[in-house]
């Protein structure tokens, strides 16, 4: 007779390190919503990772969407859009729900997700990839109906000087097709004549400093002229760092915009970092400029356990970054280290060592010169349990590929930060509480699992997105 009441350690798999993985079946597996929301949150879409590739990771993701509701894939994209401020991953869940169709509910996930032109280019560029199809036949082929009024809707939402700046001339699908593919219609009749000249191409350029740059203009004039009238946005001043040190720009002016913008800005953490990385002789105010724009405090003493092992450093997050999970790592410590009152930071790989209690871009060079073994977890954990080493909380930042799994908490409050997007993440049963990805708004539900208030770290204010998965 076979036993259908199998003991719970049969349904236990293994991280990529050998650690005991939850289950992805039986009473203790995560729900898919859960499992998919962990997938997504720390994904940039096709990007190879330290275990597994790109698209093993997109493979996991449609799986995962087909496990779950066309409502929880619509509240999902619009998390890792908004919140999370992922631009491929969202846009690919989209594309799953346009699959199933979904009528309303699809195209009003659409119209909502889509924060920028370029991504109803990437949405149609990603929708024929999954369906298998040409791209270069547009005018010869379909969408979905749902997919079509989502397009038309959120194609009404930019103006003239958008959608200039987006209208990319070198991508295989351009603003015009997706504009012939929906048939959206316009609000009024300023908005007809924009897309009119979208359509015949006399759209006037947008007034960038890319457009400025290509037509020949003198580099240090434009970056000086665009800085002093505002008109670069804080990702731009952020990502040119070094482009205006080797034009010569005012370095005086330089730093005043990384300081003044930082407020506005909100940039992702680890944006700083990047910045950092590009232009060192402006790390004193990048670093000044994070710690400015972070608000907000959760009480009471705080343990912040990093990751340093050889796989959060063994890969870039994506193919143009100069980054890895370490800096994104690194980053978020620094936010939190500014939220806590009193903070006790340690690196953890074969051991576990406290790092100086740091703060800023200082903290994170500190991680960086650790060194970077195997992922012993439980044994970390175990040895600060043992010293009585104690507070308010626990938060551990990690990519979950431990050896040797991970212990019970002793803190009244624990988690566990995920920022990478791999299959078999750890079993956290014992009272951990996992939340993947590697924004500030991970504080925002820290504070708000403790005390059922958002503190909301983040700067207000007007915003430009940062298009996070587009990395330089």
């Amino acid at each position: 007779m076979v036993r259908t009441n199998k003991t719970i350690r049969s349904l236990f798999t293994k991280t990529h390190e050998g650690g005991r993985a939850a289950p992805e079946r039986g009473p203790l597996a995560l729900a898919p919503r859960e499992r998919l929301m962990r997938a997504v949150a720390t994904c940039l879409l096709f990007e190879d990772t330290f275990y597994e590739s790109g698209s093993e990771i997109a493979a996991n993701i449609r799986d995962l969407a087909g496990q779950v509701d066309l409502a929880t894939i619509a509240e999902i994209a619009q998390i890792a859009r908004t919140d999370l401020r992922l631009r491929h991953a969202p846009l690919f869940l989209l594309v799953q729900m346009a699959k199933r169709r979904g009528g309303a509910l699809t195209a009003n996930a659409i119209a909502e997700t889509i924060a920028r032109p370029d991504e109803l280019c990437e949405l149609v560029a990603l929708y024929f990839i999954e369906a298998g199809r040409e791209t270069g036949t547009l005018g010869h082929t379909k969408i979905p109906a749902a997919m079509k009024r989502g397009l038309a809707a959120a194609f009404t939402k930019f103006d003239a000087y958008q959608l200039s700046k987006w209208d990319r001339a070198d991508r295989l699908v351009k603003l015009r097709d997706v504009l012939f593919l929906c048939h959206a219609k316009p609000k009024d009749a300023a908005q007809a004549e924009t897309w009119k000249k979208l359509i015949d191409g006399s759209l006037p350029a947008a007034d960038t400093w890319e457009v400025a740059i290509s037509r020949g203009d003198d580099k240090r004039e434009t970056w000086t002229r665009l800085l002093n009238g505002r008109k670069l946005g804080y990702m731009a001043v952020l990502m040119n760092l070094r482009n205006m040190s080797e034009a010569g720009v005012d370095t005086a002016l330089v730093r005043k915009a990384i300081l003044d913008g930082a407020a506005r800005g909100r940039a992702l953490p680890f944006r700083y970092v990047a910045a950092a990385k590009a232009a060192p002789q402006f790390a004193d105010a990048l670093s000044d400029a994070m710690v400015s724009a972070i608000k907000g405090k959760l009480d009471g003493t705080t343990l912040l356990v990093i990751d340093v092992s050889g796989s959060m450093v063994g890969a870039p997050l994506s193919m143009r970054s100069m980054l890895d999970r370490l800096d994104a790592a690194g980053a978020l410590a620094i936010y939190l280290r500014e939220l806590c009152p009193e903070v006790r930071v340690f690196a953890f790989s074969n051991d576990v060592t406290e790092m100086p209690n740091l703060r800023g871009l200082g903290l994170h060079g500190a991680l960086r010169d650790t060194q970077h073994g195997g992922t012993m977890l439980a044994q970390a954990l175990k040895t600060l349990r043992d010293k009585g080493i104690g507070g308010a909380r626990t938060i551990v930042v990690t990519d979950e590929q431990a050896h040797d799994g991970i212990v019970a908490p002793w803190t009244e409050h624990a988690y566990l930060v995920n920022v990478a997007p791999y299959k078999p993440g750890l079993d956290v049963s014992q009272g951990w509480h996992r939340v993947s990805g590697w924004s500030e708004r991970i504080v925002d539900w820290i504070a708000y699992e403790e005390t059922s208030q958002v503190i909301d770290a983040r700067p207000t204010g007007p915003t430009e997105d940062d298009g996070t998965d587009n990395m330089a």
